[in-house]
């Protein structure tokens, strides 16, 4: 199931909710189902943990061992 986060037109509470595509959500505040669906912004883990902002470091391409990085060859 996705997660989507809702504004309720209503009360103007801001909530996420686990969502099948045939089911309509309610809000948990004043539980009025005239809800917009916002625009959310994913999370991607790093390995490192590292808050900073920055990518790590690309290694070899997989295919040849570019040391340019993933698609710097025309392996593919």
């Amino acid at each position: 199931m996705p997660l989507y986060e809702y504004a309720c037109r209503e009360c103007a509470k801001e909530f996420e909710a686990l969502v099948r595509s045939s089911e309509t959500p309610a809000c948990p505040s004043c539980h009025s189902a005239d809800l917009q669906r916002k625009l959310s912004v994913f999370a991607a883990h790093t390995q490192g943990g590292s808050s900073s902002g920055e990518m790590p470091a690309m290694g070899p391409c997989g295919s040849c061992g570019d040391p340019r990085g993933p698609g710097s060859c025309s392996m593919n």
